[in-house]
């Protein structure tokens, strides 16, 4: 079972939030894929990691680049297929309340939303729920004065 964490936006965008947390993983030798809801937002996030300042370099790629197995970093609006991630990454990024059923093929989940979206925080308490009921390991972290707190598990 996947260790799945809940990160709740409550200071920041998604946009300035979720490079830090990429960086990290990439600082431990880590890959991530990334799902998004809509072909849109991907393209926008990849033009935002591509001119992020911190990290100011997080290499990644998307379908439309193609080469997925040289792509620390993968962006889809895809789920993994039943062989894991494209990239062989280990850690999954759920955003928009995008969810995955081959949670199975990864070490670590990361479910970002956005707190101040009512519906999003909903949506993440349904998740949450069959995410436990599935028998995940939880944890939830919220953004505090000094950045991600965890504050249940």
């Amino acid at each position: 079972m996947a260790d799945y964490g809940f990160y709740h936006l409550t200071r920041t965008p998604l946009e300035q939030a979720l490079p830090k947390l990429l960086g990290r993983v990439l600082a431990t030798g880590g890959r991530a894929m990334v799902r998004l809801a809509s072909q849109e937002r991907l393209e926008a996030l990849d033009a935002s990691l591509w001119s992020c300042p911190d990290p100011d370099w997080l290499p990644h790629g998307t379908p439309r680049t193609g080469h997925p197995e040289y792509q620390p970093i993968w962006l889809t609006t895809e789920d993994a297929p039943e062989t894991g991630a494209p990239n062989g990454a280990r850690f999954l990024f759920l955003l928009e309340g995008t969810d995955s059923a081959r949670l199975a093929a990864f070490d670590r989940v990361l479910d970002l939303f956005d707190g101040a979206d009512a519906e999003a925080v909903q949506a993440a308490r349904a998740r949450w729920r069959a995410a436990k009921a599935a028998g995940h390991t939880l944890t939830y972290w919220q953004q505090g004065p000094r950045g991600w707190e965890k504050a249940a598990g």
